[in-house]
This record gives C-alpha cells, structure tokens and sequence, in this order.
C-alpha cells in the first residue's frame, strides 16, 4: 500500500486544469460540453477551468462549434493566438538559431546567426547564446509577446532531467551543465529551461508539422543532416530515444572501420563520410548554397559527390531499417534542401539491402521544416511545460507581473519603497 495521502485541492485543480488544454489542444474548435465527454470532468468544472485559462490568454472562445447532428452547439475553444510563446534556442556547429512560436504554432520571429563554435570553450559559446537569447527576448519584448519558456537544442547526449550536456563531440563539449550556465548568464531566463538533444527535438517537431499532410507517416526516423549526422526515430507517433534518452546517433555508426578519424574519437563514422563537411569537400565548393546552385547547373562533380553520400547513407538506413521496421525516412538540415538529387541513389540503395524490399517498400520524403526541425522543437519543448502545467504557467505570470508591478512603484517612490507624505 502506497503511503502517500490523497491529493489536495490544488494538485487536483493543476491536474484538471492539465486535462481541459489538452483536451482543447487535440481537438480544436471544441466545445465545453465536448471537453467534458473528452475528458470525464463535470460540465460545471470545465466551465470553471475554461474561464481560468480564458483570462490567462492560454484559451480563445471564437463562435460556434462545427458539428453535425441536432442539438445546440456549443462555444468553440481553441488554443489562443494571442497566448505566450515557446523560445526555441539552437546551438549548431557553425551556427545560433533563436526561434519564437506561438501555442498555435505560428512563428512569430526566426534568427539565425552564423557562428563557427567548434573547439571554442563551452563559456564562450554559451556567452553567444546568452546575447542572441537577449536579442529574442528584446524582439518578444516590441511585439508584447510573453514568452513562457525557453528550450535550447544541442548536438550531443543530454540528461534532459538535468540539463547537462554530457559530451557533443563536435563541439568539444565533455559534462558541461548547461541549465546552470543559462541559468548563470541570463538570471531573468523566463519560465523554464528545457535541454534537449537536436536531432530528438527535429523529429517531435517534424511529426506535428508532418500531421497537417495528406496521409502522414506515424512512424519514421529524421535525419538531420549537418556537419553531424543525427537520427530522431518516431514509432507509432512516440519519440523513440533509448533507455538513457541518448538514442539516434546516427552520425557515429561504423561505416569504414579504417576510415578517418572522427571526433568522437573512433574511425569512419558516417558523418565523416556523409555529413556536410564530406559532401562539400567532394563538391569542390565552400558552402550549400554553392553546393545547390552547382547542382542546378548539372555539374558533374557535385551531382556525383551527393550520389556518393546518397549511397553511403543509403547503406546504413538500411541497417535501421531492417533493424526498426520503420516505413519512411524523413531528410532534415541540409539533406532537406538535397533531396532532389539525394532522394534517388539513396533509395536505390535502400530498394538493394532492406530485406522484403519491394514489398517492404520505404519512402524517402523531404522535410517539411528542413533546417529550422530543431530551433522550433526546441521552442515547441519550452510550450510543452506551459500545456502539461497551465496552474504552473499561470503563478509565474502572476509573480512576474507583481515584480514589475512593485519595480515601477519603487522608482516612482524614489526608490525606497516608501510611499509620498500626504
């Protein structure tokens, strides 16, 4: 027998509160009685909750409710475009992306900063994500937009309970408490910080993105094509990402076990053969851009260097293929913008080593996000901490407001706080 005692009035409140948005956010346009039969709540205690969340701008009332059959229809709530938005932070090799999205899911500002942070000490690249983080803030702050949370996407291994980084090989990164560094730097970081591998957080954003297509996969894995190569599998609409949470790192299978050295320290890693970098230095060209307008032109050494990563990379999806059983494979990052050329030496090679093939036939589809998968599931991981706990959200807007409320009636006072003789 458990001895923990019943809930309290409040933790069945921020329970309930949990269940109504939820309820709201699966299924919009809902009604408060379709909330009730969603949820198993009283009619009287969604109401109740509806209007909590209403006032707190989480929650929109717009019209009736679409439905067919007799009966009155009900009030439709949704999701408010007008609510607070989810921070999204990206620490890439060689480059800081901030990202704005709103409970809706539109963007409300995107910045990408190209930064070389490799072999840099991890206090200098977080004091550049400090001041980009400062630029967004400022950003939301001119379109009075609150901002709820903060979520930050790292190409390593991370403890996402902790927020600490345990190693990012192509940054150089070894333990590095990066919650704490965030934390340090930017002591009025609004709401929580969430800390997440990249190629994880891609993969939840590419699946709610993937839900407005036409016939979209349940299951797939995305990989992130960068300077690293990272896979976010997604199983029957579920993030798949091991025991220890350090699953998909797909950059670091063994493709040429003499191959050059990676700098995780082993030999002929994928990445070293088919990530950005590789691609590039077959090319003969300096950046993407270049790479894609050589492409066009039908040059033969760039059309030749992508098949060559196309069958490389081809080679070991079939492995996770085989081994998952997953029925589509999702291109991110800089594959994205490949595709075209990708695409077919890839399946090709998939059609050759996935065994059942072509019964088992395996789509290879382009990313609807591409580059910007990671930046807005990070932003998308800080608003998950508002729905999953709307009460939470709510007391730290409260204070927050309070806080300013007393800082203005300080300076107006003089600054101590006293009020003026009458």
């Amino acid at each position: 027998m458990s001895d923990s005692g019943p809930a309290g009035q409040h933790t069945v409140r921020r329970h309930n509160s949990a269940l109504v948005l939820d309820a709201i956010a699966s299924a919009p346009g809902v009604s408060r009685a379709g909330v009730a039969a969603r949820t198993g709540l009283t009619k009287a205690t969604v109401s109740t909750v509806v209007d909590r969340l209403v006032t707190a701008s989480l929650v929109r009332e717009h019209g009736q409710e679409r439905r067919s059959g007799p009966g009155r229809r009900g009030t439709s709530l949704s999701l408010s475009p007008d609510g607070p938005c989810g921070l999204g932070v990206e620490i890439g090799v060689d480059y800081l992306a901030t990202c704005l999205v709103g409970l809706t899911g539109e963007v409300r500002g995107e910045w990408t900063r190209h930064r070389d942070n490799r072999d840099l000490p991890p206090e200098q690249v977080l004091s550049r994500v400090a001041d980009a983080l400062a630029e967004a803030l400022a950003d939301a702050r001119r379109q009075d937009v609150t901002v709820a949370g903060v979520g930050v996407a790292v190409p390593g291994l991370v403890d996402t309970a902790s927020g600490r980084v345990t190693v990012a090989p192509n940054l150089g990164w070894q333990d590095v408490d990066l919650a704490a560094e965030m934390h340090t730097r930017t002591p009025e970081l609004p709401g929580q910080l969430v800390v997440g591998n990249e190629a994880n957080l891609a993969a939840v954003a590419e699946l709610h993105a993937l839900r407005h297509e036409p016939a979209s996969p349940s299951s797939f894995v995305h990989v992130s094509g960068e300077i690293g190569i990272g896979a976010g599998i997604v199983l029957d609409g579920t993030l798949f990402d091991g025991l220890h949470g350090f699953g998909g790192e797909l950059g670091h299978f063994p493709v040429q076990p003499r191959g050059p050295r990676c700098s995780c320290g082993a030999r002929g890693c994928l990445e070293r053969l088919a990530g950005k970098d590789a691609v590039l230095d077959r090319a003969g060209v300096d950046d993407v851009d270049a790479l894609v307008a050589a492409l066009d032109a039908g040059d033969s050494t760039a059309r030749a260097a992508v098949r060559a990563v196309g069958r490389v990379l081809g080679s070991t999806l079939s492995a996770v293929v085989n081994l998952l059983d997953v029925p589509t494979i999702v291109l991110g990052g800089v594959y994205a913008r490949l595709h075209p050329w990708l695409s077919e030496p890839l399946s090709a090679e998939l059609g050759d080593r996935v065994v059942g093939a072509p019964r088992r036939r395996v789509e290879v589809r382009r990313s609807v996000l591409g580059g910007e998968a990671a930046v807005r599931g990070a932003a998308a991981a800080a608003l998950r901490t508002v729905l999953t706990d709307p009460d939470a959200y709510v007391l730290r807007a409260r204070q927050a407001e309070s806080r300013t409320t007393s800082s203005v009636g300080s300076r107006m006072d003089g600054g101590n706080g006293s009020s003026p003789a009458s």
